[in-house]
């Protein structure tokens, strides 16, 4: 396993594995035992960084979620896993009554909500302090300064260490940042976006994005990255569900002229490599000029063993030249 650290803060930044293990279904659809199996083998090869959420995973049964942290609580009981294992969660879109949705019922972003949410993740997951606090998803109806002093009153409370975000415009990214910076307060230092090696159409409208995406890593958010150093990208459905070994399930928004451009060069440089495409997404993420942590899921033992190999692949100059370049 290789290692970087995320944060700027000596007493909050942290060395975590440059592979996040995604638990999203860990508890519900993934059973306990081959979630546990799965968290074994990923500690045992080295890796530290585990993400979840507290609404993980209400669509399977209909409820509010929590099945992910509950089951992480288990797992680390029964392993006496301290604090060496990184541990991130999020807030802001657990339903707020069985049958609902982020889209339409979110426990939202208030002073309160974040309060009582991160108390109870603290409580599912069985720790003091929760390493990486996330806020999951945006909340217009709450004043980016409520949002910014909630979190950091729990930061300095010592019962959340870092802050990230997820699923927002870069802009609203900047100014909550920014009301943190000239507040002296601690801010959003990871985001969580979707980003893999094919490039989806981000003008596709949706319930939650009617104007289009902004969950993914689009040229905004990359060169927000690219300009400032204290920013890590966790990288969330690198494998796009595993769309590179099914190709039927690739999502409708990458239906468009460049995907099978990005397709041939990539399965190229899998054959030169005798890699996987999977893993050929996961070096060119790791090993690139941003600083991107891919946020891996897997439901066997094999599609971790693949996701770890990757790990150690390295790809030369010329291959990532051919595989930026691909359009």
């Amino acid at each position: 396993m290789k290692y970087r650290t995320i944060g700027t803060d000596p007493h909050t930044s942290r060395e975590v594995s440059v592979l996040a293990l995604g638990a999203m279904l860990f508890g519900s659809r993934t059973d306990e035992e081959t979630s546990f199996a799965l968290l074994d083998r990923y500690v045992e090869a080295g890796g530290n960084f585990i993400d979840t959420s507290d609404n993980y995973a209400f669509w399977v049964d209909g409820g509010q979620g929590g099945q992910s942290e509950e089951l992480l609580g288990r797992w680390r009981r029964s392993r006496g896993i301290g604090d060496e294992i990184f541990i991130a969660t999020k807030l802001g879109a657990r339903p707020l009554a069985p049958g609902t949705s982020y889209i339409d019922n979110p426990e939202g972003l208030s002073a309160k909500v974040i309060r009582e949410s991160a108390e109870r993740s603290r409580e599912r997951l069985g720790v003091d302090k929760l390493d990486l606090l996330y806020a999951h998803i945006d909340d217009p109806t709450v004043p980016q300064r409520e949002t910014v002093e909630g979190f950091a009153e729990l930061v300095a409370e010592g019962t959340v260490g870092l802050l990230g975000v997820s699923n927002q415009a870069a802009w609203r990214v900047e100014r909550a940042r920014a009301i943190a910076a000239a507040a002296g307060l601690p801010g959003y230092e990871v985001l969580q976006y979707a980003h893999s090696y094919l490039r989806p159409r981000t003008d596709v409208s949706s319930d939650m994005f009617p104007d289009g995406s902004l969950g993914h890593a689009g040229p905004d958010l990359l060169t927000y990255l690219r300009a400032d150093p204290a920013l890590t990208l966790v990288a969330y459905s690198p494998l796009l569900k595993g769309s590179y070994t099914y190709p039927a399930r690739l999502p409708a928004d990458y239906d468009h002229p460049g995907t099978p451009v990005r397709l041939t060069v990539l399965h190229e440089i899998a054959r030169e490599t005798g890699a996987t495409a999977n893993q050929v997404v996961l070096a060119w993420q790791l090993g690139g000029g941003l600083p991107i942590i891919p946020l891996a899921g897997a439901s066997t033992l094999a599609q971790l063993e693949e996701n770890l190999a990757a790990v150690d692949l390295e790809l030369t100059e010329e291959q990532r030249a051919r595989l930026d370049a691909a359009h």
